[in-house]
């Protein structure tokens, strides 16, 4: 079965804390933690220090969007122990700068594809990142791809050069404001068109949603990727 969860930022930005307590109610297995805003960054690695996090099966950490408080060095420092843990770190190509500051992450690294404001959108434009981080994953964002090109065209190339370096998938609707909106029956229907085989690889629901909604907003991702195979393999189909 493949294992779905949500983004703590969607559920309530900025307050990780309160997004957990939400999501205790219905014992998820996949959960990813965010802290878009470098400031949110310390206070969420001193927390995750002191919790207990065995009971998922997956957990990564959203680093932030952009370093307005903090240098590149210092976000990936404070980081630095979710490679003991083996959790993964999402990461937006466009902060990277200096690519050594995240060479130690190996493949625990996810690199994001991006939204149509922000460089790191298609195969073409990933291509140069993962050459200064040819260890790196990718977290494979479906509504990124999708708003970028609604024939799903650029999510097929995706799937076909990057399938064995999909480590998560992001699923919700992306609106034209780029704002990560509940999933469509569009949305439903045009993954549904997709049959990646991606193995057990999580997905992360970023629909920004109120928490009478979550259980909902479960059951149209489950029927958005149904058809999608989950036994292992390397390649897209």
């Amino acid at each position: 079965m493949r294992r779905f969860g949500f983004s703590t930022g969607a559920l309530a930005r900025g307050d990780f804390k309160g997004a957990m307590a939400m999501l205790a109610k219905h014992e998820l297995p996949a959960i990813e933690l965010s802290a878009l805003r470098d400031h949110e960054l310390p206070a969420l690695m001193q927390w995750l220090t002191e919790r207990d996090l065995s009971g998922f099966d997956y957990v990564s950490v959203h680093a932030p969007s952009r370093f307005d408080t903090l240098s590149e060095a210092e976000v990936a420092e404070l980081l630095r122990p979710c490679i003991a843990r083996g959790w993964s770190v999402v990461l937006h190509p466009n902060v990277i700068e200096d690519a050594a500051c995240w060479q130690p992450f190996g493949e625990l690294l996810c690199i994001e594809n991006m939204d149509k404001r922000k460089p790191g959108r298609t195969v073409e434009e990933l291509a140069p990142i993962f050459e200064r981080l040819p260890d790196a994953s990718l977290c494979l964002d479906l509504g990124h791809a999708r708003q970028i090109d609604t024939s799903l065209a650029v999510t097929r190339a995706l799937l076909r050069t990057y399938a064995s370096r999909v480590r998560q998938i992001h699923l919700s609707e992306v609106d034209a404001a780029c704002k990560h909106a509940p999933i469509s029956m569009a949305t439903v229907f045009a993954m549904q068109t997709l049959a990646p085989r991606l193995g057990h690889v999580p997905v992360i629901i970023e629909s920004q949603i109120p928490e009478s909604e979550i259980e909902y907003e479960l059951k149209m991702a489950r029927r958005a990727l149904a058809s999608w195979p989950v036994e292992s393999c390397s390649s897209a189909a």
